[in-house]
């Protein structure tokens, strides 16, 4: 179940008109903080954001399930089950007896889980190769556009900021 803040703080982003991707990522966001501050664990980067994308369908973030061929058939089915229940359309009739066990038995399942998934250097790599499987038109677009969304200040501050890093790894 998702905190009252991380809700609040997605909704705040669909106010600002950002991409529900932006809004989900506070979902992920949570994850990660709840694994690093061992309330449970994760195999890897994966999961901790399969199950904040999770929560955020189920929040009501309308996030696209994946395409046909990119996911498992299971994935993509799980996806649209989420965002029937985010939108509070049953997709599936479930008996709450069994849901509270499962839902039990799975905080269980990650409780025995290692926080490495979590870790800056396991979600840097996530974050790489999925940047590494997109095409670099779509790569140069997103640049392009986060760029444009920055405006003058945000921009001289990313110059320096960009700068400062070329210079720092010059010097080692």
């Amino acid at each position: 179940m998702p905190e009252k803040k991380t809700i609040e703080r997605a909704k705040s982003d669909k106010r600002a008109g950002k991409a529900s991707s932006t809004q989900a990522g506070e979902f992920i966001k949570e994850q990660v903080d709840k694994v690093r501050a061992g309330k449970h664990g994760v195999r890897s980067a994966k999961q901790a954001i399969a199950i904040g994308l999770s929560e955020a369908r189920r929040a009501g973030v309308a996030v696209k399930s994946p395409k046909k061929g990119t996911a498992s058939e299971a994935t993509r089915k799980k996806a649209a089950t989420d965002n029937a229940a985010g939108q509070h359309k049953s997709a599936t009739k479930k008996s709450t007896e069994s849901t509270a066990k499962r839902s039990r038995a799975a905080t269980n399942a990650l409780k025995r889980e290692g926080s490495a998934g979590a870790s800056r250097a396991a979600l840097s790599k996530q974050t790489k190769t999925a940047a590494a499987k997109r095409p670099a038109a779509s790569r140069s677009a997103a640049a392009k556009k986060a760029a444009a969304t920055k405006g003058a200040a945000g921009r001289s501050a990313a110059a320096k900021k960009a700068a400062q890093t070329r210079a720092s790894r010059t010097h080692h």
